[in-house]
């Protein structure tokens, strides 16, 4: 909204930074910080009240956490959400599309997060609605943000798929890029969803992710940059930056009220909305599959899950002592903040070398 102060630069020249992506990006991080500082204890406050005995927290996990996370809210992803579409909404320019994409998944997916999230604290149970019912409409969502960006890229190009490390190769999916592009932004979603199960350990890697995707934007989205680093140039994605901006303010000051011991959970209204925006993002930047690199720690927790069920459904035996896997380091004897902290670490490391793709082609 505020870029439309450019208008009248001619008349008041101070106005003329907010041309600038950077100025209005870091507008955006301290606009949505300082809304979830503001705002986050009385947001916490009133979910408490509503919530009663807060999140349900599984009979089978560590015991510890029978202890030491019982009662607390959940649904915090309103917190991020709100600060993070609020700084969006007045820092980003409301002419360009793709925001308007990432936006209408996040949303979407928050929906079905905060439907699921009520769900189990009404039942008192940490089991949601179905979750067939549950793909089919992240499916429907996903598929109407992978359909508009089909229609917004140029020929070919707006279906393709395009491979890290290599500068030149490009396949176009055709019509299959709907699905695949739905497997990606429905898969991200969650694979954070699953991650999201101790205090810090889902809010630090996406925040991570968001900045790395916030930087492939602003360089895919910049005609001068993108040839210099031979990658793949795609016009207007560079005001996502902003977008990503807001995301990183936002996750500053949740996790502010998230650090252990936790005031207040994110729950599937944030998990499942910050998965769809990083997937979403990597769709609209043709970055698909560096998605998988950068969010890697999220591949890595998803697939644990799948490999137990799969395991013990076959054979009848369990590869993992608990999944997903941070729990199952937890069963090990690692500490709680010994597992947050080394996967942090971890995400840290996936971000640099999902970074080192745009140069090394």
């Amino acid at each position: 909204m505020l870029m439309y102060l450019v208008e009248i630069s001619d008349q008041i020249s101070g106005f003329n930074v907010f041309r600038y992506l950077t100025f209005r990006t870091a507008g955006a991080i301290i606009t949505a910080l300082l809304f979830v500082f503001l705002f986050g204890p009385a947001i916490i406050r009133g979910l408490r009240v509503r919530q009663g005995k807060g999140q349900p927290i599984r009979e089978d996990g560590p015991q510890s956490h029978l202890l030491t996370k019982k009662g607390t809210p959940t649904m915090g992803g309103l917190m991020i959400l709100t600060g993070m579409i609020m700084a969006t909404l007045l820092w980003a320019n409301w002419a360009n599309p793709y925001v308007w994409i990432v936006l209408f998944v996040t949303v979407g997916f928050a929906l079905i997060g905060f439907y699921d999230d009520y769900l189990k604290v009404s039942r008192s149970s940490h089991k949601g609605f179905s979750s067939r019912m549950r793909l089919a409409i992240e499916a429907v969502i996903a598929g109407v943000a992978c359909f508009a960006v089909a229609q917004l890229g140029e020929d070919a190009f707006s279906t393709s798929v395009t491979f890290p490390f290599f500068k030149d190769i490009l396949l176009d999916l055709g019509w299959f890029f709907v699905p695949f592009g739905m497997f990606v932004i429905v898969g991200a979603g969650n694979a954070v969803n699953l991650t999201d199960g101790l205090d810090g350990l889902a809010i630090v890697p996406v925040m991570i992710a968001s900045a790395t995707f916030g930087v492939i934007a602003y360089l895919s989205g910049n005609e001068i940059f993108a040839e210099y680093l031979q990658i793949h140039y795609v016009p207007g994605t560079g005001e996502l930056l902003v977008l990503c901006g807001a995301m990183v303010g936002a996750g500053l000051g949740f996790l502010w009220f998230n650090a252990p011991p936790a005031a207040i959970f994110m729950g599937d209204t944030g998990s499942l909305a910050l998965g769809g925006m990083l997937g979403s993002i990597s769709v609209v930047t043709k970055h698909e599959l560096v998605l998988a690199i950068v969010g890697g720690l999220f591949v890595l927790e998803a697939v644990s899950v799948i490999i137990q069920v799969a395991s013990f459904k076959l054979t009848g035996r369990r590869v993992f002592r608990m999944a997903p896997i941070h729990h199952h380091f937890e069963h090990k004897g690692w500490t709680e903040a010994q597992v947050v902290i080394r996967f942090w670490i971890i995400a840290v490391v996936l971000a640099l070398i999902g970074l080192s793709t745009l140069k090394l082609r």
